[in-house]
């Protein structure tokens, strides 16, 4: 059974940074596409970053393009979400997922395929 948990959720003010961690067992391959998705408050789940199994394709959402990295350590099967120069419109649950199809973020959100994380609460204060 895959397990995704993620931690290194918590309050920051705006233009600081936090980041995120996704560890992950159970996967018997590790060929794997992964990504970071989020969910404020009334809002539908958006995709933040995705990267490719082989780290060689990563691919960002237009609002954090130039503050967020994803990165992910195969050896240690861990996931990161690197978040520079957090704003307020950050705020939300953070969620990490894995598929074995690097389907579009938007697409991947709106059918929460593969498998997922419980989330971490990332707060921003103004």
């Amino acid at each position: 059974q895959v397990q995704l948990v993620e931690s290194g959720g918590g309050s920051v003010q705006a233009g600081g940074s936090l980041r995120l961690s996704c560890a992950v067992s159970g996967l018997t391959d590790a060929r794997r596409c992964m990504a970071w998705f989020r969910q404020a408050p009334g809002k539908e789940r958006e995709g933040v970053a995705r990267i490719s199994p082989s780290s060689t394709l990563t691919d960002y959402a237009d609002s954090v393009k130039g503050r967020f990295t994803i990165s992910r350590d195969q050896a240690n099967n861990t996931l990161s979400l690197q978040m520079n120069s957090l704003k307020p419109d950050d705020t939300a649950m953070y969620y990490c997922a894995a598929s074995e199809t690097c389907y579009k973020l938007s697409t991947w959100a709106r059918n929460r395929l593969g498998d997922w994380g419980q989330g971490t609460q990332v707060t921003v204060s103004s």
